[in-house]
């Protein structure tokens, strides 16, 4: 297998994380009848993000990687946030 064939299915591996966030996000909101955020979401932005940057820094894409480098920002700040409000209530 070639270079390009590998970094193609990073590519799609990523874009397939990133989608999976919202699949995730769907069913569990379904089940609750409310619109609900999972911590998987983040989780799948994180590693779908990661992958994405991965594969934008092989494509030299600087469009794509300041995309993904904002996106991973948010990400893990967002799950900081839920992590750190887990560990207060828990202590209570």
């Amino acid at each position: 297998m070639d270079k390009e064939t590998i970094w193609l299915g990073v590519g799609f591996l990523g874009q397939a994380l990133f989608s999976a966030r919202f699949i995730v996000q769907w069913i569990k909101s379904e089940r609750a009848k409310k619109s609900v955020l999972p911590v998987a979401f983040w989780y799948f932005s994180i590693c779908g993000g990661i992958t994405l940057l991965a594969y934008a820094l092989y494509r030299e894409d600087p469009v794509f990687i300041a995309g993904q480098l904002t996106g991973l920002l948010i990400y893990f700040r967002n799950l900081y946030l839920i992590l750190y409000e887990h560990k207060f209530k828990d202590t209570d």
